[in-house]
């Protein structure tokens, strides 16, 4: 049994993926869980990070000002906004995104965030480019199911393999509602889902992956 940090979720998709395969996996985000729940530590991750965990998974770090869709706003702020709150906001993001992944007493670790623009890539320390890109339709099953959707995720990983695709859709009929989600209060959570497929090849792969770290460790 691992004992696995699921860092920035609120849904507890990925932390119940783990719970799942039997390992004691806890969810951390400053805002409380969606659902009641014994297993969600509600404060700051890098406040968690030092607790003797096998393997860290930062799956919604806030994305808004790192990823290149967003890149405009540092030039032109949106409505109400000041070019300073959004160039101050990018600087939190990267320290955050910096704290995690440089958490190398954590053995194995992995961040999810879409493709970054350049300036949160050189504001990160030791940046390197994501292992690899997946899209959720490709561990979909169902075409009527959660994962049919399109939408790039990016995962930054150290002592772990790339997932494998789990599907039998091709993305033909996959749906584009994340990246279609309609101006609301909620657009940020619609946006920051994740999604049951990707995360059950995750607690699968990774799992048995940091397993095996684990008692070469203590080899």
């Amino acid at each position: 049994m691992l004992k696995v940090l699921i860092g920035c979720e609120t849904s507890g998709i990925v932390r119940d993926a783990f719970l799942a395969r039997g390992h004691d996996a806890w969810s951390c985000d400053l805002l409380p869980a969606d659902t009641p729940t014994n297993r969600h530590i509600q404060d700051d991750i890098r406040n968690v990070l030092h607790d003797d965990w096998d393997l860290l998974a930062v799956m919604h770090p806030p994305c808004t000002r790192l990823c290149n869709s967003g890149v405009r706003w540092l030039t032109q702020p949106p409505k109400g906004r000041t070019l300073e709150e959004m160039w101050n906001e990018l600087e939190a993001a990267a320290k955050l995104f910096s704290a995690c992944w440089n958490a190398s007493h954590i053995p194995c670790r992995a961040i999810e965030n879409p493709v970054m623009h350049k300036h949160a890539k050189t504001r990160i320390t030791n940046y390197r480019p994501p292992a690899q890109s997946v899209q959720p339709w490709q561990f979909a099953t169902d075409p009527l199911g959660p994962d049919n959707e399109r939408k790039r995720t990016c995962l930054w990983t150290e002592n772990l393999p790339k997932l494998i695709p789990t599907g039998t859709l091709d993305g033909k009929c996959a749906r584009d509602n994340v990246h279609k989600a309609p101006p609301s209060p909620d657009r940020w959570k619609i946006r920051s889902k994740f999604f049951p497929g990707i995360a059950a090849a995750m607690a699968h792969l990774w799992g048995d992956h940091a397993l095996q770290v684990r008692q070469h460790l203590a080899a």
